[in-house]
């Protein structure tokens, strides 16, 4: 089976964090949502700040798979209707990680390729990095759903992120599969249950992960696209 959660985790869905309390450091449980939103401003403010006064236009390979990795312990609490996508995710972003030993950057991984002819070839880090850049899109369109006006069932804003971001990439057998496991989504109380959230706090961590991952996301595209590599795949 392949391992859900990297070392960065110290317990599923549980993160610390160092917080001061009467002017002394205390260690402040944090849920799975307020850890995915942490991990991922950290890498936006990475790339807003970036050298000087310049934004980033790379990022450093391995903090940006120990960012990532929260997002294992999300696709597990989703259910089996995830299934498919936390077993893609988590063995792509595995491979990166290992990657982080030989390769500093995002676009070291991807320039490597390239000059390998392997961009597109199955395993590839470059590949690899598509697919997790689709699983970090795949929760910012879920999460976009679940917070509409419309008040949508999970079931109806899963079906439609995976419908947007992942796919048009799948075949018909993984397309098949998760969407029978989408009848098996808990609903949204059982969710936020899950997630030891409220309406009010879910509103508040699913925001900050969209207002974060909107800029990771677009830096990995960019990378591609500055290099003439199409998106489409």
């Amino acid at each position: 089976m392949l391992i859900v959660v990297f070392v960065y985790i110290s317990s599923v869905g549980i993160r610390r964090m160092k917080s001061q309390e009467d002017g002394q450091k205390v260690d402040r449980a944090q849920t799975p949502l307020s850890s995915i939103a942490q991990a991922f401003e950290e890498i936006s403010d990475l790339i807003k700040k970036g050298d000087g006064n310049e934004p980033l236009i790379d990022l450093p390979l391995k903090p940006f798979c120990e960012a990532c990795s929260f997002v294992s312990v999300l696709f597990g609490c989703l259910g089996i209707a995830f299934k498919f996508a936390e077993m893609e995710y988590t063995a792509k972003l595995k491979d990166l990680l290992e990657a982080s030993k030989s390769f500093d950057t995002l676009s070291s991984v991807v320039d490597y390729d390239l000059k390998n002819k392997t961009v597109k070839s199955p395993g590839s880090h470059t590949r690899n990095l598509r697919r997790v850049r689709q699983g970090l899109d795949l929760i910012k369109e879920l999460f976009q759903n679940f917070l509409s006006p419309e008040n949508l069932s999970l079931k109806t804003a899963a079906t439609t992120a995976y419908q947007q971001t992942c796919a048009p990439y799948h075949t018909w057998a993984v397309r098949t599969a998760a969407s029978a496991g989408m009848c098996t989504l808990p609903t949204r109380e059982q969710l936020l249950l899950n997630l030891n959230e409220t309406d009010k706090s879910a509103d508040k961590e699913m925001r900050r992960y969209i207002k974060a991952s909107i800029d990771v996301i677009k830096i990995i595209d960019n990378l591609y696209i500055s290099r003439g590599i199409k998106l489409d795949w």
